[in-house]
């Protein structure tokens, strides 16, 4: 048997793994998480008999689904159980810096992880001054008491945060292991030398799309990107995740396969920590490790079916990021742009150019539709237009900010130089979404009427597509 080179790609063989049975297992499984409900385990076998494969194989599957939403219910009420289930009392030790310090008026919150378990503090006077210099990665000796605290938010629970701790004392700090120490380092080098060289607003924006650090961004421009339909901008995701990993591989391309692999995946973990590790970025660092596994094992897998995976994996390891927003929008976001845009680009006319981006934009809407509605209400028209005029700029902000900013950190004097032109494509974007925020409907009902009508287009476009279709595939018969 001849083996198998390096980069030689296989498709996953077999029914029983195929990219529905997958899809369908981790439906299940979420589903389990979800509900809390083991007796769902009876409905996710309904499915079996649909199932392209034989009879033996969809009842295989169909009790493997019906496992793991099982499994899934019992996952995530251990993950609720261990949130609703603080140690309480004194402590006197050290503690993990869990998240970057936040500042409101004459306070500024903290979030700590205290023997394994996160407590949130709000600091004032003296120890405001403290806190506020520390970073994620970092650890504080602090003197407290730790509480139960039952009027905590969904979405702090979701962080792991079971309680509250009243700060007392604090003592000497530490910069923590090397990986923090190095993300800390770059992310206050590149913070220095951006707010230098930009205006604030401008040097917030470049941050938030750069890094995802857009805890300063002024609340106006926050408030017009998620009008236009841009904050997903801000939030670090797949794009930024594959311009770092093809800027890391013009150096990585010279060394062995599985060593090459081994430190992409090291890379990849790097900006996850350099980025916060939010949801959407883990999930995207994830599909990226997935990714470049089934590259050196000379293996296809397309994007749905890396997603899958990714979402499979990620829920057994964090039940709790079933109740992300930030984790299912990222998660639509990417099912639109891999499942929806390449079905709707054929569609759509006009020339390839500008059939690609429109697709795309359409697919990440409709991807992001439902948990957008949901948790926020509507879903802006605008961001069709917005995101055509802003995404290329913001991507090419994306790809050279880290090394043009690490650069300009190393020598000052070429900040200007190189940050400059790129924060004439942050005030592009800027001015994008504050347009778009001027421009969107206020009434729910003509945004409603519109995305109707965009609907409508498409299913029509569609349409027209399939009989010119058929029209010629029976011209060719005849």
């Amino acid at each position: 048997m001849k083996p198998r080179a390096y980069g030689q790609a296989t498709a996953p063989a077999g029914h029983l793994l195929s990219d529905g049975v997958l899809a369908w297992w981790v439906v299940s499984l979420v589903a389990g998480i979800w509900t809390n409900e083991p007796w769902l385990g009876a409905v996710a076998m309904v499915g079996a008999p649909l199932l392209p494969a034989g009879r033996r194989r969809r009842w295989s599957s169909g009790v493997a689904a019906a496992l793991l939403c099982v499994v899934g219910s019992w996952w995530g009420a251990m993950a609720w159980q261990s949130v609703n289930s603080p140690s309480t009392g004194g402590f006197d030790g050290w503690a993990r810096v869990a998240e970057d310090p936040v500042t409101s008026g004459s306070g500024a919150r903290i979030v700590l992880e205290i023997e394994g378990q996160r407590f949130e503090s709000w600091v004032y006077g003296r120890g405001r001054a403290v806190v506020v210099r520390r970073q994620a990665g970092e650890w504080l000796q602090v003197t407290g008491t730790r509480r139960e605290a039952a009027d905590l938010r969904t979405s702090q629970r979701v962080r792991h945060i079971v309680g509250r701790v009243q700060l007392e004392a604090f003592g000497d700090w530490w910069e923590g292991g090397m990986a923090a120490r190095s993300a800390n380092r770059i992310r206050t080098a590149l913070r220095g030398a951006v707010e230098s060289a930009l205006r604030n607003e401008e040097a917030q924006v470049f941050l938030g799309l750069v890094i995802g650090d857009d805890g300063r961004q002024p609340e106006d421009v926050r408030d017009a990107f998620r009008a236009a339909g841009l904050s997903h901008l801000t939030a670090v995701s797949g794009q930024n995740v594959a311009y770092v990993v093809a800027a890391a591989s013009v150096l990585l391309r010279w060394l062995r396969p599985w060593r090459r692999w081994l430190a992409t995946v090291a890379v990849i973990s790097w900006f996850v920590l350099l980025t916060r590790a939010e949801p959407s970025v883990v999930r995207a660092g994830t599909m990226a490790a997935l990714a470049a596994t089934a590259h050196v094992r000379g293996l296809l897998l397309g994007r749905f079916r890396l997603l899958v995976v990714a979402v499979g994996g990620l829920v057994l390891v964090d039940p709790l990021l079933v109740w992300s927003v930030g984790f299912w929008l990222s998660v639509g976001a990417t099912f639109g742009v891999a499942v929806v845009a390449p079905r709707v680009e054929p569609w759509l006319p006009g020339p390839s150019w500008c059939r690609a981006p429109l697709s795309v934009t359409l697919g990440a809407q409709l991807g992001v539709a439902v948990p957008s509605l949901l948790v926020f209400g509507r879903l802006p028209i605008g961001a069709l237009w917005t995101n055509l005029l802003a995404v290329p700029v913001a991507g090419a902000v994306m790809l050279v900010g880290v090394p043009c900013g690490v650069i300009a950190a190393l020598a000052p004097p070429l900040a200007p130089i190189l940050l400059v032109p790129l924060g004439w494509g942050v005030r592009w974007v800027i001015t994008v979404a504050r347009l778009g925020e001027r421009l969107e409907p206020q009434s729910d009902a003509i945004v409603v009427l519109a995305w109707l009508t965009v609907v409508v287009v498409v299913i029509a476009l569609a349409a027209r597509r399939a009989r010119r279709t058929r029209r010629t595939t029976t011209g060719v018969r005849h």
